[in-house]
């Protein structure tokens, strides 16, 4: 079984991957890590070198990779299911869990940030339009996935409990 979390870039992705895979026993991979490792450069050296459109296929390419993978939490980055039929594909290789928050809890996390985005490398005035913009083209994505859990005081057990009963009306495990 693989567990693909999705949302908005600093919505708590790896935090909670990490946690959730611990509380599992599973394994936790980070495919902005993967990407990184893979080409041997950050995600933003990457975007400096090459076009958007050039790093989405390759970060498809990294999501399908993931398939190798049992029994895995996976922190996708904010992007991957937006692009081409990647949704599609996540929601039919594991269980896609959305972390929902906010415009404006995203816009305090990222501005407070030490990790660059090549997305939001901008003034933070802009950064909150970027944001805004963003998310309102990936939240009608997010929201195929099957689970929607909030970022903001999220529970870990309140997400174990849905995932059971996820797995449990499916009748077998993805």
């Amino acid at each position: 079984m693989r567990i693909y979390l999705i949302g908005f870039m600093g919505c708590g992705k790896t935090t909670i991957g990490k946690r959730l895979a611990a509380r599992c026993g599973f394994s936790f991979l980070d495919t902005d890590e993967l990407f990184a490792a893979v080409h041997q450069c950050s995600i933003n050296d990457y975007f400096s070198l090459y076009t958007e459109e050039n790093f989405r296929r390759e970060e498809t390419k990294i999501l399908h990779l993931t398939q190798q993978m049992d029994d895995a939490v996976v922190a996708l980055g904010g992007g991957t299911p937006c692009f081409g039929d990647n949704m599609q594909w996540i929601l039919s290789h594991g269980i896609a869990v959305y972390i929902k928050m906010p415009p404006m809890s995203l816009y305090s996390r990222l501005a407070n940030s030490k990790k660059e985005r090549p997305l939001l490398s901008l003034p933070n005035q802009d950064i909150k339009d970027t944001i805004e913009t963003l998310l309102s083209q990936r939240e009608p994505v997010y929201d195929m996935a099957h689970i929607t859990v909030p970022g903001i005081d999220f529970n870990l057990e309140d997400l174990l409990v849905k995932l059971n009963a996820y797995m449990g009306s499916e009748g077998t495990n993805k």
